[in-house]
């Protein structure tokens, strides 16, 4: 039933300068794999059929991520790195792809909004390449389970401490009682983008994953930008509480902060450590460090 999957890839990646000057944050690796095909892959493994990535300026490296190397892969066949090649060819083959344009960076509610003309008058999927997801099954697959039985739209959310309110959306929701989802599942009520710990309704914050129903367009068009101009997505979704059901769901996985530097760092090491190719002498070298 969810066909599509937005990607917004047009921010500046301000937190990550020097390193974002001349090159996308989406770009960075974990390890040997760039952020934004973590997020590729989760909507892969989904099974959802097409990306849409809305790009800016400066962003053409993960348009060619993405395209097939013809020279780099026959020079691999060449010397025999064939395991390597194969790695590379799949990336190309992943998911179809369809790119358009967000002109300026005006939050993420405008960058969806940019999405409209590709994603039509249908349920979509949103993933943020900041957020790492390592779960056993996707995050998306268990966020279209709950539309598939609701036919409304979900938000994954996490439980934070109450000091990390602050840097996201927080909501106020009920406990939808009975069914599958083992007390996962909330109706949301009402939310609040970064509030104080001390007028926080929940710990309950919002997270980079969405399945949205195609009615948050209008609400994102009817949305005024807020400071520095911009559109948020937490705004219109609190017009959509109006018209439609919107539910949070505790996903069961581990998520990384990536955009954030220490985040970042965590998901380096953690993921190093579980490569079989490096966790061995990673942990040893750790190991040794006087720290």
């Amino acid at each position: 039933m969810i066909r599509k999957a937005v990607l917004p890839v047009a921010g500046l990646g301000t937190r990550f300068l020097p390193a974002t000057k001349a090159q996308p944050k989406e770009m960075l690796p974990i390890v040997d794999k760039p952020l934004v095909q973590y997020a590729v892959e989760e909507v892969a493994r989904a099974g959802i059929p097409m990306v849409v990535f809305v790009t800016g300026r400066g962003k053409s490296a993960i348009e060619n991520h993405f395209d097939v190397s013809f020279e780099l892969e026959h020079e691999l066949a060449g010397r025999g790195k064939h395991d390597l090649r194969r790695e590379l060819h799949a990336i190309s083959g992943l998911r179809e792809v369809i790119y358009v344009r967000q002109a300026e960076a005006r939050g993420l509610g405008h960058a969806i909004l940019t999405a409209k003309p590709a994603v039509g008058e249908e349920p979509f999927a949103v993933a943020l390449s900041d957020d790492v997801i390592e779960s056993e099954r996707p995050c998306l697959g268990q966020m279209m389970d709950v539309y598939e039985h609701f036919g409304a739209s979900v938000i994954a959310i996490q439980r934070v401490s109450r000091h990390e309110v602050s840097s996201y959306g927080v909501i106020r929701a009920e406990v939808v009682r009975g069914g599958t989802w083992r007390g996962r599942l909330f109706r949301i009520l009402d939310m609040v983008e970064k509030p104080s710990p001390e007028k926080a309704p929940s710990d309950l914050a919002i997270i980079g994953r969405y399945i949205l129903t195609p009615a948050v367009f209008q609400e994102l068009e009817a949305t005024h930008p807020g400071t520095g101009g911009e559109i948020q997505l937490t705004d219109a979704l609190r017009s959509l509480l109006g018209r439609e059901t919107v539910y949070g769901y505790l996903f069961e996985g581990k998520r990384y902060d990536a955009g954030d530097k220490l985040g970042f760092l965590k998901a380096t090491v953690e993921f190093a450590l579980k490569r079989a190719d490096l966790g061995k002498p990673f942990r040893k070298y750790l190991k040794s460090l006087k720290l």
